[in-house]
């Protein structure tokens, strides 16, 4: 049997998930009767619920004597890391781009690393079928792309394809007439070689996925290079550092549809998970000799911005939560850690009660976070910080590519809104029924940066952006100019406070909440801190009572703060608390704002 293993890889909801499922449920993975999910291989669940792929998950079909295992892949930068690291184990890429939008910023990203790895792709030119699509001009600007990227006369002369992904449908032209993915199938077979033979080489196999099994222990899937491998071999685990650990398989397991196979052996070419090394990790070498040469090391783009995580120690610190001492914060990062690639941890030393946890983007960090608090841990979380680094004596910072769709009538507040983040407008492309806006903006001016966009665009614009590179440090960026409207006692909210603090700006807390002294209940727009008591009650004299103009009291609605909009609203000097059912904001220092509420209500009345 032959293999081919492809990578699926496209910019966020251009229909990738989607041709996985088409390709699985036509390459005979289900039965006729069996219903299938929609995006069948989003199985995690804030997959599910945010929408998109998170984590790279593998699967295969067989068509015509030929295993093709298929990765599929997050088009969101934020898990970069994990296109990345499987890059190294296929024979090819479909690269799926939306017949509407066009290249976007992911796909800039992802087709770089391709071509940079010598992988020739098969360009999908996706949703063919929409009315505002136009595929021959986006085959042309993937063409440029390939250019602009640097390709070789090889990759360059591509081949391509035009599907309807939701209804399953593959054309090699567009006057072409076909009823399904066969003409893809065959596209792949044709145009994608055979992973090489190598079953009469020493076994060579790299680690590009780690999985934790309660009974087995550490598991790494991978690719086998070259070689055989059998359960009870005895191998050598090489690691980029140079050192040598001799370990023995004990588990092997192929993919047959989405469910894996426990097996006696298996051959160079396919994608395989293991079990009896317990200290491998992703990259490190698998060889049955101990002279044999390593793969070549997995490296991965660096972080961008960093969060401290701390220990909860809000007076509402341990109700909810039961995992909640550093300890425990610490061995579940550590776990991350064996995993997740993409994120670095700096651990405390001494009595230190924070980590710093670095990450490509904040949405990387919000996924783990919601993890733990849905595992009931409680911590932390100070603002995101840019990582900075330097060069020749000057400061750098990274910067982003970012790529805006919105209705012409919003280009003047967009744009004013990114040029005060240090953003520089570098194209516009007008649509039928849209403008497209590129900015090259610091990773900085991005930190918060979603729920401006949504009032600026009164959430009709669409936003995707991408590491670009580093370069010298462009100036402050003023943060939120707001301040912060501070609970300054224990207790619970009541309607009549609220009504009255609500005039000073967006609360965060309905009538009923719990506060604590310190917590921050509200966004206080006059841009100073506020502290206030939302436990004020209204005065229910005899005269007020009998009133019958007295008005009933009107709340605004509160929704609901989420873990992105928490960490884009706070400044240095706040922090978000995370349980395991609520997310808070709070001072870090109570004693260092009363001086300055103090220090203003005297200059104040000396003003006066």
């Amino acid at each position: 049997m032959e293999f081919r293993t492809i990578a699926i890889i496209a910019h966020i909801d251009h229909g990738k998930t989607t041709l996985v499922d088409g390709l699985l449920k036509q390459g005979g993975v289900f039965g006729v009767r069996e219903e299938v999910p929609e995006r069948v291989m989003d199985s995690n669940i804030q997959e599910k619920e945010r929408g998109i792929t998170i984590y790279a998950k593998n699967a295969s079909v067989k068509y015509k004597d030929t295993k093709i295992n298929i990765i599929d892949t997050p088009g969101h930068t934020a898990f970069g890391s994990e296109v990345e690291r499987v890059l190294r184990a296929v024979d090819s890429v479909l690269l799926l781009v939306d017949a509407c939008e066009g290249p976007m910023p992911q796909t800039r990203f992802v087709l770089k690393k391709s071509l940079a790895l010598g992988l020739k792709p098969i360009v999908v030119i996706n949703k063919v079928d929409r009315p505002n699509a136009n595929p021959n001009e986006t085959l042309s600007a993937v063409f440029d792309l390939f250019g602009e990227l640097g390709a070789n006369n090889e990759q360059l002369d591509f081949s391509y394809i035009f599907t309807d992904a939701k209804k399953g449908i593959a054309y090699r032209d567009l006057g072409d007439k076909s009823s399904d993915l066969t003409p893809l199938f065959n596209l792949i077979l044709e145009k994608i070689k055979p992973a090489r033979s190598g079953n009469s080489f020493p076994l060579r196999f790299q680690a590009i996925k780690l999985f934790y099994d309660n009974f087995l222990g550490r598991m790494a899937l991978g690719k086998i290079y070259e070689g055989t491998i059998k359960i009870g071999q005895t191998v050598f685990l090489k690691k980029p550092d140079g050192s040598v650990n001799q370990e023995t398989i004990n588990k092997i397991f192929i993919f047959e549809g989405l469910k894996r196979k426990e097996v006696p052996l298996a051959v160079a070419g396919d994608i395989v998970m293991v079990s009896g090394l317990p200290n491998i990790y992703v990259g490190d070498t698998v060889c049955q000799e101990r002279d044999s040469e390593s793969l070549p090391v997995i490296s991965i783009d660096p972080p961008t911005i960093s969060v401290e995580f701390l220990v909860n120690d809000s007076p509402f610190s341990g109700r909810e939560g039961k995992c909640l001492t550093i300890r425990e914060i610490k061995n579940r990062l550590e776990k991350e850690l064996e995993t997740n690639i993409g994120l670095k941890v700096d651990f405390p030393t001494g009595q230190g009660k924070s980590f710093r946890v670095s990450a490509r983007a904040e949405m990387q960090i919000e996924v783990l976070v919601e993890e733990m608090r849905r595992e009931g841990f409680e911590l932390q979380l100070a603002r995101p910080q840019v990582i900075m680094k330097e060069e020749n004596g000057k400061l750098m910072e990274p910067i982003e590519q970012v790529v805006i769709e919105a209705q012409e009538e919003y280009n003047g507040s967009i744009i004013g809104s990114l040029s005060r983040k240090k953003g520089e407008l570098k194209n516009i492309i007008r649509k039928e029924k849209s403008t497209m806006l590129e900015f090259e903006v610091p990773t900085r001016g991005l930190l918060g940066y979603a729920s401006e966009f949504v009032a600026v665009t009164k959430g009709q614009g669409i936003i995707s952006h991408n590491f670009l590179e580093y370069r010298p440090y462009k100036g402050e960026i003023l943060v939120r100019e707001s301040g912060s409207i501070i609970a300054d006692r224990n207790g619970r909210a009541l309607s009549f406070s609220l009504w009255n603090l609500q005039q000073r700006g967006p609360l965060f807390v309905s009538p009923g909440d719990e506060v604590y002294e310190g917590m921050i209940i509200g966004e206080a727009l006059k841009g100073y801190d506020v502290i206030a008591n939302p436990m004020k009650e209204k005065n229910l004299s005899k005269r007020i009572r009998n009133k019958s103009t007295d008005k009933a009291i009107g709340l605004f609605s509160v929704p609901e703060m989420t873990l992105e909009r928490a960490l884009g609203f706070i400044k240095d000097d706040e922090l978000v608390e995370i349980t395991s059912s609520a997310i808070r904001l709070r001072k870090k220092n109570l004693k260092e704002l009363d001086r300055k509420v103090v220090a203003r209500a005297s200059r104040n009345k000396n003003e006066d």
